[in-house]
């Protein structure tokens, strides 16, 4: 399965009993709506296909992973109706991936930025590069990583995601990820990376499906109610994203 998309692509593949969900966009792999609902499609897909056992997440390109929600649309969000639209598509591709009853692997090659970081938090096991930094910077555009959030606090507490939110302008490496809890592994280079998502998609792809999808229920047991918490959070992104102090934050980082 492929879904072209203006300036980007998700594409899906299954071989072994691994699907590859792969995704596109020239702006640094950034997710435009559209994108969004693609993704959120697929991973549905490929969670209720009875040829799939483990499903892989990465994108194209070696400097970022993901940088999040896409500055265009960001700014030409007009209402809260549009704002709450483009954001539940976040809320969506979540929802996909804590409801699929496959593992989900996240090879993340590259920087993370706030709903970026989003994906390597909702995703089962997260393997990185060394190059991987992180960054929720949300805050510093005047909105938050609302959507995100719950699935970061989930995976790296509530401590450590306080700081990541407030200090929305500095970026936290690869081993600060590793240490809280984000990041499962950090490999050093683009070849021993590839080898651990491989070895580990493999190896789950021999295993039992009924026992992992057991264990994923209990992973995410308490999170029930995110079929509902998402769509407000996406609400308050939503209706944030319309103040003056965002039109003029987007525009500032999309001329840097």
């Amino acid at each position: 399965m492929s879904i072209e998309i203006i300036e980007g692509y998700v594409k899906a593949g299954t071989v072994n009993s691994i699907t590859t969900i792969e995704f596109h966009h020239p702006q640094s792999n950034s997710l435009p709506g559209k994108m969004l609902s693609a993704l959120a499609t697929a991973i549905q897909k490929a969670g209720l296909d009875a040829a799939t056992k483990v499903i892989v997440l990465k994108s194209s390109g070696e400097k970022a992973f993901c940088a999040g929600a896409s500055f265009n649309e960001l700014t030409a969000i007009q209402d809260e109706k549009q704002g709450l639209e483009f954001f539940s598509g976040f809320a969506n591709v979540i929802n996909a991936m804590r409801n699929s009853q496959k593992f989900i692997i996240a090879r993340v090659q590259g920087k993370c930025v706030g709903g970026g970081v989003g994906l390597a938090a909702a995703a089962d096991y997260a393997i990185a590069l060394q190059s991987a930094d992180i960054k929720l910077s949300e805050l510093a555009v005047g909105i938050g990583p609302f959507v995100v959030g719950p699935a970061v606090e989930r995976k790296i507490g509530a401590a450590a995601f306080s700081s990541l939110s407030i200090d929305a302008t500095n970026w936290r490496n690869s081993n600060w990820a590793l240490q809280h809890g984000l990041f499962a592994e950090v490999h050093e280079s683009s070849e021993v990376l590839d080898k651990a998502v491989s070895a580990l998609a493999n190896t789950l792809a021999q295993s039992s499906a009924e026992a992992m999808a057991a264990l994923k229920k209990i992973f995410w047991a308490g999170t029930e109610n995110w079929d509902s918490l998402l769509y407000e959070r996406a609400a308050v992104s939503g209706r944030l994203v319309l103040s003056n102090y965002t039109k003029e934050a987007i525009e500032k980082f999309k001329t840097k």
